[in-house]
């Protein structure tokens, strides 16, 4: 694995292409441990609920992730949470199950600034992955905290919300879009 400086890491924007890269399977380390610990520290400064590796350039399948509690989202019938209690790494995560629907929701994504289009994803989810502490979990998530997980796992695989967004919204961000790609080849 190669490794800069956690503090020097940043968030990459669109369209760089590590973000159009599938990320390997990747080992955990003291190396893995830093660099989560300064993602979160970089999702939590650009105000985001998720963050992939490939984000912040870096080839690895890794994520973080953090859906505050509002008690107005709180649903008490809920089968599984919408939110979490603290910032979570995430290390080779996959989705083992997806409920039947697709949900249109508004999304957004820290390395697409200013860009928000409707994407339909599963309400629900069950992810397995390796934990900071280095033990296999599974968890289950609803509501935006699933709608997080499927966000930060797409870009592991290199798939971007522009990939997934509807046509509608495609149309209404490919000035913003344009730009990204101008400022890049600057």
């Amino acid at each position: 694995m190669m490794i800069a400086d956690p503090s020097k890491l940043r968030i990459e924007l669109y369209p760089t292409e590590i973000l159009r890269t599938k990320a390997p399977e990747t080992e955990l380390g003291d190396e893995v441990k830093a660099v989560a610990e300064r993602m979160v520290e970089l999702m939590v400064m650009a105000e985001g609920i998720g963050l992939a590796a490939p984000q912040i350039g870096l080839s690895w399948r890794l994520f973080v992730a953090h859906v505050p509690r509002h008690p107005d989202d709180e649903d008490p019938d809920a089968l599984a949470p919408s939110t979490t209690e603290h910032p979570q790494a995430f290390l080779n995560p996959e989705i083992i199950e997806f409920s039947k629907d697709l949900e249109p929701f508004e999304e957004g994504c820290l390395s697409l600034p200013g860009i928000r289009g409707e994407v339909r994803r599963p309400s629900s989810v069950v992810m397995r992955a390796t934990m900071m502490d280095g033990t296999v979990q599974e968890f289950s998530a609803t509501g935006l905290l699933a709608r997080c997980w499927q966000h930060e796992i797409d870009h592991l695989d290199g798939v971007m919300i522009l990939d997934k967004m509807s046509q509608l919204s495609r149309l209404k961000n490919r000035a913003k879009i344009k730009s990204l790609e101008k400022a890049r080849k600057r």
